[in-house]
């Protein structure tokens, strides 16, 4: 552990208050920047300037010196709450939970247990990264429980998310004992104390000067994943040609092909100046769009790590995400009409946290694989799902994302089904294999759903006036909320109930086997209080998961 993760209070980075709260500082100095710098142009090349300039109101009422101490007193009052701020920012981590106080004159005190932990992410802007820290956020479980330390020096971020998973993963480091001293920090290198006669102190400074711009370039060249953390085999990333693709045949391109063909047509036209005002703004706007996912987007990387699945992006502002297992509660794989002549697809989740931070090409958080090819989609799902039996399922799985339907090891609609679904009836259907729940659906946007019993919270049929003449049924399988919708639209009533059945055994059989959430316990009893077949009986259907 290191000496952030001792149980005492710490404070944050030092420049924390004006990273978090100081813009409009620099708003204000590149205001006085920018009219020191017209005067002095003006002085120069003798323009005469308009009146009503505040500066020149100040000078001609002689009201210099005043405005120098009202400046002076502004400054001073900045520096002061920014202090205050600073000192009454503290946090500690426990073995039990991570806790933030602050706020001067209404306190806050915010606490994220581990065990509800679904996810520790840390952000590098750009300006923080220029003083060599970062934003670390504790995704808890729960609405607006998400707890923040912004910011910590970027090497000490890194080291409090490996003793946070540690702990949430049911290790303990134990604690000195009364009486024993603690754990001493890392002394100061001498040679970069002032001290001696003043060219010692100013080589002194010097140096630690270049190793503080030597430290700043080499996290701006750094791959954002560090190659010791996990195997290269199982690191997916982008190639530039495909992120290009995926931007450009997304369904904003057509929003935008069509504001072009207006614009055109309103020009041809003629007497349509309105139109013209309004889309041609957007139009501008949209290259900004376009920029701003392809940089979010550059450097991904998701890889298998001991603490949980690793998604990294960004190139001037990184994001890094350790998703610790047994918190992925759906997966959905889609594919737009678009995608399909290259084969790319996408992979979204729904997880109890949510991250207040974009994901990648500025996206949700909650998509884990922006783009990417078939063999792409069953290294992530191997991936985010350890205990899914992949190789036993590989062939289903790719019957689910390709197959148009039909005999193929999922249970599909019957044909009757087509009065409601009369192009895609043939592709609903749903299996149950290697403990989760696989559910298809779509035939223009095709979609395949899985869902780990272990996650699990209930399952429902339902049935309407139009289904029950047609024998036909509803199912929703109950996650967490998030993008993916585990429901089947139309399936065989018979089957429906089947699927109730089946899936209610899976689920409690498969939560009470399963340990992921304390993955580095040893003293955890792996055998179930139940069993599947304890659950076929008469009560079978009772049992909620």
């Amino acid at each position: 552990m290191t000496s952030l993760a001792d149980g005492d209070w710490h404070r944050l980075h030092p420049a924390s208050p004006l990273l978090r709260g100081g813009i409009f500082v620099f708003a204000l100095l590149g205001f006085v920047i920018a009219n020191l710098r017209e005067r002095l142009v003006d002085l120069v090349f003798g323009i005469p300037r308009e009146s009503g300039d505040p500066l020149d109101e100040i000078y001609e009422r002689g009201a210099v010196g005043w405005a120098l101490l009202a400046a002076a007193v502004i400054l001073i009052v900045i520096l002061v709450a920014f202090t205050l701020s600073w000192r009454m920012h503290t946090f500690r981590v426990s073995d039990e939970s991570v806790e933030v106080r602050s706020g001067i004159l209404f306190r806050s005190h915010r606490q994220a247990r581990l065990d509800r932990i679904q996810g520790v992410n840390i952000v590098r802007p750009l300006v923080p990264r220029l003083f060599g820290t970062a934003k670390l956020e504790v995704s808890v479980a729960g609405q607006d429980a998400n707890v923040q330390l912004a910011y910590l020096g970027s090497a000490l971020a890194d080291g409090l998310r490996r003793d946070i998973l540690q702990l949430a993963s049911g290790a303990r480091q134990p604690r000195p004992a009364a009486g024993e001293p603690a754990p001493e920090h890392p002394a100061v290198d001498p040679a970069l104390m002032p001290a001696g006669p003043p060219t010692a102190a100013q080589a002194a400074r010097r140096h630690a000067l270049n190793d503080y711009a030597s430290a700043r370039v080499g996290e701006f060249l750094a791959p954002e994943l560090d190659p010791d953390a996990a195997p290269p085999e199982s690191v997916v990333r982008i190639p530039l040609l495909r992120l290009i693709g995926s931007i450009v045949f997304s369904g904003f391109t057509v929003f935008v092909a069509i504001a072009i063909v207006a614009l055109i047509v309103s020009v041809i036209v003629g007497g349509s100046e309105w139109l013209l005002i309004a889309i041609f703004p957007g139009l501008i706007a949209s290259v900004g769009y376009y920029v701003s996912r392809f940089t979010k987007s550059l450097r991904y990387s998701i890889a298998g790590t001991s603490d949980g699945v690793r998604v990294g992006f960004g190139l001037l502002t990184t994001s890094n995400e350790t998703l610790p297992p047994g918190r992925i509660h759906a997966i959905g794989v889609t594919q737009p009409l678009a995608w399909r002549p290259f084969g790319w697809w996408q992979i979204s989740i729904n997880k109890a946290g949510h991250s207040t931070n974009d994901g990648a090409a500025g996206q949700a958080a909650t998509t884990v694989l922006p783009v990417g090819s078939l063999a792409d989609v069953a290294k992530v799902l191997e991936l985010i799902l350890p205990g899914f039996a992949i190789d036993e399922s590989r062939a289903l799985i790719q019957r689910g994302l390709t197959s148009r339907g039909g005999d193929d090891g999922f249970v599909n609609a019957p044909r009757r089904a087509a009065w409601l679904r009369p192009f895609s009836w043939r592709r609903t259907g749903y299996a149950v294999s290697a403990g989760a729940v696989l559910l298809r659906r779509g035939v223009l946007s095709r979609e395949l759903v899985l869902v780990p019993l272990a996650r699990l919270q209930s399952v429902g049929i339902s049935q309407g006036p139009v289904r029950r003449r047609l024998r036909l049924a509803g199912a929703r399988l109950h996650t967490v909320a998030g993008p993916v919708s585990a429901t089947l639209g139309v399936i065989d009533v018979g089957e429906a109930e089947r699927l109730l059945e089946t899936v209610t055994a899976g689920a409690v059989a498969s939560a009470d086997s399963d340990t992921s959430h304390h993955w580095s316990r040893q003293d955890i009893d792996l055998t179930p209080t139940r069993t599947a077949a304890a659950l076929t009986g008469p009560t079978a259907t009772e049992v909620t998961p």
